[in-house]
């Protein structure tokens, strides 16, 4: 997988924005890195598009910018000029994808069909649009369409908001999602781009889904361990379950039989995906010790940041 689409996977959403008018191009992308979401599919279905990626990709250069409704090479060639860094097409064009992948572009054509998928991998792709999704029956027919195709993932757009998000992205054969419910054409035109960087930052949040798992606390030996917790278990009623190297009183709580990470303990937090909640926090300049990282049936399951916060390790779990 190309390193544009393994961006692409990290960030988990690619918001889809119509510009009418290309001065508003710096400040919707700049709303965006703000709420946390550094990517955009500016659309080629406005005259602004090319002058729009130009503005951003001249300004902003840390933000992942495409040129989506790609109808033609002649506009897959402005584009990329005007420095756009991957493709979307809203069918499947034979000469668009032809051009893109002979001259290594990545690209993402749109499809709705075992015919378009088998056509796309004809071309050697293995990362597709799934246009327009819930048009073509969502996540239903997603995943009977892609039963056959084990090696191909899919962005699927088109009728995704905040209300089916994290259900597409729960399978496992999605690579992102695109939409543009937090770039809607009203909010650009009346220049409301705090409530662009608001919902923005919702919808990362909702991605993510972080929560606090448990608690860890550290303790002198295994004796020390069992007496901390039996006061948490009788005090609050809580079953007590003993694994190798710790004990939990109720879910909340856990005990480890020793110093383990941290001065006082550490703390768990779960989110939805381990990867793009550690690239997140990358982007947001915190290190993450991948010398920690748990692995599980080839996936990571947990990670440690580097950095203690009040006296506790922090670590990232995986939800199931």
């Amino acid at each position: 997988m190309s390193d544009v689409l393994n961006q692409i996977f990290e960030l988990g959403i690619v918001p889809v924005v119509k510009i009418d008018d290309a001065k508003d191009a710096v400040p919707l992308a700049q709303a965006l890195i703000k709420g946390g979401l550094p990517v955009a599919e500016i659309t080629f279905r406005t005259d602004a598009a090319e002058e729009a990626i130009r503005n951003i990709t001249a300004e902003l250069p840390d933000i992942l910018v495409g040129a989506g409704t790609v109808l033609s090479v002649d506009q897959a060639k402005r584009a990329v000029k005007a420095g756009a860094e991957f493709i979307v097409s809203p069918g499947f064009n034979p000469k668009v994808v032809e051009y893109c992948v002979n001259e290594q572009i990545p690209i993402t054509p749109g499809c709705s069909d075992p015919s378009d998928i088998e056509m796309a991998l004809e071309f050697g792709l293995k990362v597709v649009k799934f246009f327009p999704a819930e048009a073509s029956g969502g996540l239903k027919t997603l995943k009977a369409i892609s039963a056959p195709y084990s090696m191909v993932r899919f962005i699927p757009t088109g009728g995704i908001n905040e209300n089916n998000l994290n259900e597409y992205l729960s399978f496992k054969k999605i690579l992102a999602c695109g939409g543009s419910w937090m770039v809607k054409d009203e909010l650009i035109k009346n220049q409301r781009f705090d409530e662009i960087a608001r919902l923005t930052r919702e919808a990362v949040n909702l991605m993510l889904g972080f929560e606090m798992a448990h608690i860890g606390i550290n303790t002198a030996h295994e004796q020390e361990s069992r007496e901390v917790a039996k006061s948490f278990s009788e005090l609050f009623n809580l079953p007590v379950k003993e694994g190798n190297s710790s004990i939990f009183a109720g879910s909340g709580i856990e005990v480890s039989k020793g110093m383990g990470l941290g001065k006082n303990g550490h703390i768990a937090i779960r989110t939805n995906s381990i990867q793009r909640a550690a690239a997140f926090l990358k982007r947001n300049h915190v290190e993450i010790d991948m010398n920690t990282a748990k692995m599980a049936d080839g996936a990571m399951i947990a990670v440690y940041l580097k950095d203690e916060i009040g006296g506790f390790a922090v670590h990232l779990l995986q939800k199931k």
